[in-house]
């Protein structure tokens, strides 16, 4: 890289383009980090205060 803002935007670029969408993981069931979270707060459920 030639420069700071360069590399930063790189691996950026990679963290959240193809790690975080695309690259699936052994302990998120074979699902990539971003889709493992919405299916963990699609199913997660609060308990009510009253």
């Amino acid at each position: 890289y030639e420069n700071f803002e360069e590399a930063k935007y790189s691996v950026s670029d990679y963290i959240n383009g193809y790690y975080n969408n695309v690259r699936p993981h052994h302990y998120n069931a074979g699902l990539a980090p971003y889709e493992s979270e919405v299916r963990y707060q699609d199913s997660k459920t609060v308990a009510k205060i009253s």
